[in-house]
């Protein structure tokens, strides 16, 4: 039986309440700012998907409840921080669970002041009331209904004398910049996320062989996040075997595993909300042919360098050009390609082979928030506390002017690291990806 990973600690109370003093620093005194929480929703009939909160309403709260609604207020003497929740329900709560109310908000979640839903509509005007900005997240609609009712209020106190609601800007650009570095907390939890991922994997390989279904090994994936704590997946789980893994986001996983082919999974835990994200593709018999070494050799090159190169300092952009040169440099060493490799690269030929960027932020989203560069002309530099995934890889199509013994063969092999003063640590090590390591493992006893 699997001896369950010791959980760390959650993230604090105070924390939270930081984030939150450091985002209304960067408003103006006379603006407040609104993030709704995710609600429910409907799988069929009166069932609901499983719950899972909005990551910005979540980073500045820690509060797991749907159809809660944040408020910041700068500079507020009742308090600052105002959440509307939940109607306490006895018969309710009967059948879904408690619920936390106005006083568990505030007790357990360090927030200044909380109210129950039943009160939002006539206390969340007067909350408002005389702020000439408002943030909100203008992708959520229902963000961009308080925004507009705001100004209709603001517009009809104006008779009145009251300052007039100037506008609204988007509060997304400055909460993702926060999110992109992490603190300390939040790398505990990632590394979590990342160790539960890695014993998936590993489990995965020791149990994988001809005959299976891909989603047989989906359910040893899923099963090994649960049994260590994790809600489940951080995204749909792909285990592509033979050509299924030359389709980037192939989830269906309802093929048999051949015994010449090669296996390929994408999978990682969500803990806390926080992300795990690895890639490895590995052979169903336990032994790479000569075609599929070759071809997994170049990949992994091309990967150990591109996770040597993160360092503070360091660019995305560049990571990139250099896998995109090794990959190239590589199909022209097996004959997939011809000719020069600067020319192969400027003309994209490679692009036939590999098709997506070689990494992206992690955190509370798999494809975590934070922009890539500052302006079109400036990549941003990494920095400690940045988290990403490294994810070279190369996929052959079955066609006939491919030698035959690479058709149809997709590899990719993918760490999430953090960056660290000193250069990087990768969280995701835990599951082998050398040839020999991958082979020895999968020796059957």
């Amino acid at each position: 039986m699997l001896t369950p990973l010791p959980r760390p600690a959650a993230i604090q109370p105070d924390e939270y309440r930081r984030r939150r003093e450091a985002l209304m620093a960067q408003l103006p005194t006379s603006a407040a700012l609104v993030v709704p929480g995710a609600s429910l929703v409907t799988r069929s009939h009166d069932s609901e998907y499983p719950f899972r909160q909005q990551s910005d309403f979540y980073y500045l709260t820690g509060i797991q409840e749907p159809d809660a609604l944040l408020v910041l207020l700068p500079s507020r003497a009742e308090g600052q921080s105002v959440v509307f929740c939940q109607d306490r329900d006895p018969t309710m709560e009967a059948w879904t669970g408690r619920r936390l109310g106005a006083q568990g908000v505030v007790s357990l979640h360090g927030i200044d002041q909380a109210f129950e839903n039943a009160e939002r509509d006539d206390l969340l005007p007067e909350l408002l009331d005389g702020r000439e900005l408002l943030y909100a997240p203008l992708d959520n609609p229902d963000a961009v209904s308080i925004a507009e009712e705001a100004l209709a209020h603001a517009q009809a106190g104006m008779r009145r004398g009251k300052p007039a609601l100037k506008g609204w800007l988007d509060s997304r650009p400055l909460i993702h910049e926060m999110r992109l570095i992490k603190s300390p907390a939040e790398i505990a939890l990632l590394r979590h996320a990342a160790a539960i991922s890695a014993q998936a994997h590993v489990r995965a390989m020791r149990t994988c062989q001809a005959g299976l279904s891909e989603y047989q090994l989906q359910a040893e994936l899923e099963h090994t996040f649960v049994w260590h704590g994790a809600s489940g997946p951080a995204y749909g789980t792909i285990v592509g075997g033979g050509a299924n893994a030359c389709v980037l986001h192939y989830i269906e996983n309802s093929d048999v595993l051949e015994e010449d082919t090669l296996v390929l999974i994408d999978a990682g835990a969500e803990f806390d909300l926080y992300a795990g994200d690895i890639t490895r593709t590995f052979p169903v018999s336990g032994r790479f042919d000569d075609a599929q070494r070759a071809l997994y050799q170049v990949v992994l090159d091309a990967q150990v360098r591109a996770v040597d190169a993160i360092a503070p300092g360091a660019t995305l952009a560049d990571i990139h050009q250099g896998v995109v040169h090794d990959l190239t440099a590589g199909l022209i060493e097996l004959g997939l390609l011809e000719g020069d490799v600067q020319a192969r690269i400027d003309d994209e030929s490679y692009r036939r082979f590999y098709l997506h960027s070689t990494s992206h932020w992690l955190g509370l989203d798999v494809h975590d928030v934070g922009t890539y560069r500052l302006d079109e002309a400036t990549p941003r530099l990494l920095a400690p506390g940045m988290v990403l995934t490294v994810e070279p890889g190369l996929y052959i199509p079955d066609e006939d002017d491919i030698p035959a013994a690479y058709r149809g063969i997709g590899i990719r092999i993918e760490d999430s690291v953090v960056v660290t003063e000193q250069g990087h640590d990768i969280l995701t090590d835990g599951v082998p990806k050398q040839i020999d390591e991958i082979e020895q493992l999968m020796v059957k006893k």
